[in-house]
């Protein structure tokens, strides 16, 4: 049984359909992509999944349970954490208090009565950030402030990663830290699902991929499959029912997708 479930969800705002009909999987010990154009509905996706957004039709399970009118801090308590698109950190603490903050209210009174700066700081030496610990967190650059956040999820110690573009700021050796990270998380048994516009990240770390187009999940498979489905590229790359003969590469997709955001 996959540990996240998301079964033929629909969300609609008045007579806007942002999700049809939507059904994919995320796997414990994997890391799951969750891609699209702008607009495409991930965003969304990951509101109904993490409690955000009530859907319109469909369930949600996770761990083997249907979560669907859970209110947020259930899911956060069963396992489930989140880092935002829109930075969240708090800015005028240090980035080792917003992660003892995380930390603290993981463990609830015990976490007041022992606080944790050994663990915090192994947290932040993990993701690579220790060396701004001291450094308040509206004073740090984007890449490493993406870090911060996820250094607060790990905090709590999930079983779900739910991770909105998260390279996003990171230059490229930092991307591909970032992904070797992903995959010793992984390698722990956590599942990730990330939604992300970095298709060479996307295509190196997933183990499995869904595709969004208008709402609708139109692929899903590993990363070589994704990458020579045709309604795939046809959504990224315009291409029409008689696509160009070879895949499109990463950097192909990446192109086409810095081009859909701008």
């Amino acid at each position: 049984m996959s540990l996240l479930e998301v079964d033929d969800v629909v969300v609609q705002f008045g007579g806007v359909t942002a999700v049809d009909h939507a059904s994919f999987v995320a796997e414990a010990g994997r890391i799951t992509g969750l891609i699209g154009p702008n607009g495409a509905g991930k965003t969304t996706c990951f509101n109904v999944i993490s409690g955000l957004q009530r859907p319109t039709h469909g369930k949600v399970r996770f761990d083997g349970r249907a979560i669907t009118r859970l209110p947020v801090h259930r899911r956060s308590r069963r396992g489930m954490g989140r880092t935002f698109q829109r930075l969240e950190a708090f800015g005028s603490l240090t980035v080792r208090d917003n992660v003892r903050v995380a930390r603290d209210i993981h463990r609830g009174l015990a976490g007041l009565l022992r606080p944790a700066s050994a663990d915090v700081d192994g947290l932040l030496e993990r993701v690579g950030i220790a060396e701004y610990a001291g450094e308040r967190a509206d004073s740090i650059p984007t890449g490493v402030a993406r870090l911060l956040e996820l250094a607060r999820c790990l905090a709590a110690d999930p079983k779900l990663l739910l991770l909105d573009e998260p390279s996003s700021g990171l230059d490229e050796s930092e991307t591909d830290a970032f992904g070797e990270l992903l995959a010793a998380l992984a390698a722990e048994g956590r599942a990730i699902l990330m939604v992300e516009h970095d298709m060479d990240l996307v295509m190196s770390v997933c183990d499995d991929i869904h595709v969004l187009d208008f709402g609708r999940v139109i692929a899903s498979g590993p990363p070589a499959v994704i990458r020579a489905d045709a309604a795939v590229q046809k959504a990224y790359l315009g291409y029409s029912d008689e696509a160009p003969a070879g895949d499109p590469s990463p950097a192909d997709l990446t192109r086409e997708m810095e081009a859909i955001r701008a």
